[in-house]
């Protein structure tokens, strides 16, 4: 049979795919929110002040309470046309593939776990009787830079031999660049005076690991997997069907 050569026509495509419906209004949100910057006085109100949430030495007063909102909206916010291009960029780039594994629903939760997450590991940490971590206590915090180190880290668990170009050049595993990532932002929180979005990367970083590693070890869902993986060995001895589901050692990168 002749197959018709138009039906193999050859294709180019950049990234990893088309933009989902979450995704674009993610990235709708974070470019509006952008825009309103230049027009309203909302960087100081909905960026991330840690000493408005929990003044040092006197945690938890009253008077601050209500400014508690800013450990969400502050992921929102971006300090410049670089800032946020290279964030929505990353966001499409490891989001896509991320969203297609775990679906929209689990997707979105994880993002904005991770990024408040991270907001909320900045106010404590500036707590720290530490120089390096008390200059966070007057700073603003913004961007999403949280919840996209976040992703960084699900998607090197999930596809760590994939390679990622650091600087667009130098091809490395998914892996590799998650390391080489969290160590910069690990040791610039600690030395550089001037890195005040530095913790709030490492806090995504450990965010993300504790939410993924939770919701792989959930007892409950362990228990439902087990008695299910039962039942198919059951049915596999009396009828010579093969057995489904996860090999025991799917999550062993997860440490």
């Amino acid at each position: 049979m002749r197959r018709n050569p138009s039906t193999y026509a050859s294709s180019f495509s950049f990234g990893p795919g088309p933009i989902s419906t979450a995704l674009k209004a993610l990235i709708g949100v974070n470019v509006v929110m952008f825009v309103a910057q230049y027009a309203f006085p909302i960087t100081t109100w909905f960026g991330l002040h840690p000493a408005w949430i929990i003044p040092a030495p006197s945690p938890f007063p009253p008077e601050h309470v209500l400014w508690a909102w800013q450990v969400a909206t502050y992921m929102f916010l971006h300090g410049g046309i670089f800032h946020i291009v290279f964030n929505m960029l990353a966001l499409w780039m490891f989001g896509t593939e991320l969203e297609r594994t775990w679906g929209t629903r689990y997707f979105l939760k994880f993002y904005l776990v991770t990024g408040i997450g991270a907001g909320v590991l900045t106010v404590f940490f500036s707590l720290l009787p530490f120089g390096f971590a008390r200059q966070l206590q007057h700073a603003n915090v913004i961007g999403a830079s949280g919840a996209i180190y976040g992703l960084l880290l699900a998607y090197a668990l999930y596809f760590p031999d994939r390679p990622i170009y650091m600087y667009f050049v130098f091809p490395i595993p998914a892996k590799i660049f998650v390391a080489i990532m969290g160590a910069i932002a690990f040791f610039s929180s600690i030395s550089d005076p001037g890195g005040v979005a530095n913790a709030t990367h490492l806090g995504g970083l450990v965010v993300a690991y504790l939410f993924l590693k939770s919701a792989r070890i959930h007892p409950i869902s362990e228990l439902k997997y087990r008695y299910l993986k039962w039942k198919i060995n059951r049915v596999r001895k009396k009828f010579d069907v093969y057995s489904g589901g996860r090999a025991d050692d799917w999550d062993r990168r997860v440490h």
